[in-house]
Order: C-alpha cells, then structure tokens, then sequence
C-alpha cells in the first residue's frame, strides 16, 4: 500500500497486537495501577456528588454535525433543527439541575468561590449552532461563575467571522480546528466534509481573531498518507501561526461507519512502524519552531496555555453521552438524544456508574499525568497525602531504568523515547474503554451492565 512502503517491523506490534502478550501483561499492569484484578463494572446509578465540588473542570458535549464523519467514535447526530432544540432546552435543564445541586452542597462562606475552572465544548460539531452554543456557555457562567478558560473544538465549514466573533463575545479564550489533513484527496478518502481551503481559511481567520491558544488537530497514519504528505500538513499549519498542533493516528472502531464498511469485528490500529516514523516528523518540526511536547499527541508554544480537554482531577459533564468524574464515581450520561431530554429537568441522565475509590481515582491520577507527560511529585502528595513513590515506585522506577522516564524538579518526566511506549500501553487501555463502554451505549440508552 502506498505511504506503508520501507516499513520495518516494529516489536512494540507484537507486544500489543499479539493477543497472548496481551493476556499476561494487561491483567498484572491492571491490577499494579488500579490494585484489583476484578474488572471495573459499570452500572445504573444515581451521582453521589461530594461535599466539596469548587474549581472543576466542565464538559459540554453537542452531539449534532451535518455530515457525521464516518470514522469518528464519538457520539454524534446527523442535525435536525426539531432535535437540536430538543436537546438545548435539555442542557439549560442539565445546567440548571447541577447549579442546584452543587449549591445544596456549598457552604455560606465559600458561595463566592468560582466552582467551575473551565470549560471544554466538544462534539459533535459544537458550533453547529454558534448562537445556541453561546447561550449555553453563558449559562454556564451564571450558574458556576466565570472560568479561568473556556475551549471549544470547531470544524473548519461551520466557522465563520460571526460564529468566531460570537464565540469571543462569552469570553471563548482557545479554540482547537478539526484539520485532520490538508489533502483534498485525503480528506476525501477518510470522508471528512471539508477541503483544504476552507480548512486553512478557517485557521488563518481564528490566529488573527486573537484567541489565547489556536489548537490545530491533525490526523496521521491515514491509509495512503506519506510522511511527505503529513510533513506538508504539519509545516504549512506551524508557519499559518497555530499556537499548537495535537496529532493523532486514525483508529477503526466497529461501531463506527468506517468499521461497518470494511466489516472489522475489532479495533483496527495502523502499523506502530508508521506510527513511530510519523510522530517523530511531527516532534522534530515542532521542537524546530521552539514548540514543547505538553501531552503525548499535543505540541505547544511556551508562552501559551496548553489546549486539553478532561485532563482534569474532576469534572461533570452536561449533554448526551458526556462523562463526569467527582472522584466519589466516574458516570456517564445516555447517548440518546431523545433519552437525555426525557429524563430532564426531573433527574440527571446518568446511564451508567462506576463507583471509584482511592486506589482507582489514583490510577485515573497517573493515566492523565503520564498523558500529559510530567508527574509533579508534589500534586500526588497534595490530592492523595500519600508519596508517588509508595504508590506506584516499581512501575516509575522500572521506566526510569529503562530510559522512559528521569527525574526532573521534583517531577517524573516522560521521556522522548518513553513517549511512543506510553501512549501505546495507555491506547490499550483507552481503545477499550471507547470501543466497549461506547460502543455498549451507542445501542443501548440505558445498558444494564459493562464490564472492563
């Protein structure tokens, strides 16, 4: 196949794709990192919201998009505008249902205190509507008082001048563009509903329209794609003046309409060869532009705040399918539109819930820092009063020995080599998650039972 060709065989393809390795080493990482060899299950559930809920993370999730993309695992509606209202006035309810909850909770002397930190707006095409989406951010703000940033992913077609000056006028600080390629042919192949001049025009328009941080996503290990052609990608958008470029390798869900095309039963992973080559351009072009390495797929300017989603300790997240993480449980809501505006305003739309203790929302602690690519010793301490190294001291010391981590200022710091090796183990875990867990409530509005 063109852009496979040269490619070497890569040991880390054994090690993960060869299911009897995975069957020794993925129960005795699971049961180091969480300490149960039980899996995690997933049930119907009410939120136990606890006492204290101040300076969280919140996820709003729009599930519509004009043109669903046929590989994309999320959840997402093709819009309808009777649908589309049916689930706004269902996540002004969700605000409002939370806003009452959480002020049930909060203390006279700390009402003052913002209890939101951020918000993240994904999808979906969240600005499929700008008008509405600024109507629910500003709602947020309301309720839970102004965050320190607000980020909303956009696609390149429906991002004009006044969707850009309406996201700036509640106070959008970072928006994150869904380029995944500047190939016409590309994009063609892969199903996007875009072409490469509208997907630069769109990110020429938002670096001038002066947002804190312009995330460009791209995606890369495309079938046909060349290292040339990603070089092109990557080269053009670091001199249009992004303030990052998050890339990731196209993943085969079977739920997905990619995965029903070509008939695959599981997740189909392209080559670690072609990854490993790929991401290498994309780190050393970024270092060139004096960019730093801020996740496992995300390069970012110094000077700029990173763009992320739910690496957050906790949040909640308001819309169908949007996740919650409060440290007491991690719940999920309904996939289902109709569902999810059915249950509101009477009850959150929690489809299923996983009870977390402190061992668990540890392991979610290490997950996201390594995801992020530093450790600081001290948080650990701070939100777990317990050492990191007690904790997990034989998996960070045997990566250190092995070259994938050092110790730097206090903090364990993935290294370039352990990079590629991380995010590999972590996909294991995560492809799962999305493919079993999502996969599950996509059919199922309200499952009984998933089990990880």
């Amino acid at each position: 196949m063109k852009g496979m060709e040269g490619m070497k065989p890569d040991i880390a393809d054994l090690f993960f794709g060869f299911a009897p390795a995975r069957w020794i080493w993925k129960p005795l990482v699971k049961r180091y990192v969480t300490g149960s060899w039980t899996p995690m299950v997933f049930k119907p559930g009410e939120a136990a919201l606890p006492e204290r809920l101040d300076g969280l993370g919140l996820y709003l999730h729009v599930p519509f998009c004009r043109e669903p993309c046929p590989y994309c695992p999320y959840n997402r509606v093709k819009y309808v505008k009777d649908r589309y209202r049916l689930f706004e006035e269902a996540a002004h309810q969700e605000i409002d249902l939370y806003g009452r909850l959480m002020s049930e909770l909060t203390s006279a002397k700390d009402r003052g205190r913002r209890r939101i930190s951020s918000i993240y707006v994904g999808g979906g095409t969240p600005t499929i509507e700008p008008r509405s989406l600024a109507g629910l951010i500003a709602h947020v703000q309301e309720t839970f008082g102004p965050p320190e940033n607000t980020c909303v992913e956009c696609h390149p077609a429906q991002m004009d001048d006044e969707c850009l000056d309406t996201l700036k006028s509640v106070g959008v600080t970072m928006v994150s563009i869904g380029v995944q390629s500047l190939s016409d042919r590309l994009l063609k192949l892969i199903g996007r509903a875009q072409d490469a001049v509208t997907a630069t025009d769109a990110v020429g328009r938002a670096v001038a329209a002066g947002f804190e941080t312009v995330n460009a996503d791209l995606m890369f290990a495309l079938p046909t794609q060349t290292v040339e052609d990603l070089d092109h990608d990557v080269t053009t958008l670091l001199d249009m003046g992004v303030d990052q470029i998050s890339a990731y390798p196209i993943f085969g869900f079977p739920y997905t309409k990619l995965g029903e095309r070509l008939g695959i039963k599981r997740i189909l992973r392209p080559p670690g060869d072609t990854i490993r080559r790929m991401l290498a351009l994309i780190h050393r072009r970024a270092k060139e532009r004096g960019f730093r390495q801020c996740s496992v797929w995300s390069f970012a300017r110094p000077d700029r705040t990173k763009f992320s989603s739910t690496t957050r300790r906790h949040y909640i997240g308001i819309g169908p399918s949007a996740a919650s993480m409060t440290g007491a449980q991690f719940y999920v809501n309904t996939f289902s539109v109709e569902e999810y505006a059915s249950s509101l305003p009477d009850r959150l739309p929690i489809a299923l819930v996983l009870p977390m203790d402190k061992r668990l929302e540890m392991a979610f602690w290490l997950y996201w820092r390594i995801y992020e690519m530093e450790l600081p010793v001290a948080d650990f301490r701070r939100t777990f009063d317990t050492e990191l190294g007690k904790a997990y001291g034989l998996l960070l010391g045997l990566w250190e020995r092995i070259g994938m981590m050092s110790r730097e200022n206090g903090s364990y710091q993935v290294t370039d080599r352990g990079a590629y090796w991380i995010h590999r183990v972590q996909n294991e875990y995560a492809l799962n998650y999305i493919d079993r867990l999502w996969g599950r409530c996509r059919s199922q509005p309200w499952p009984q039972k998933v089990r990880l």
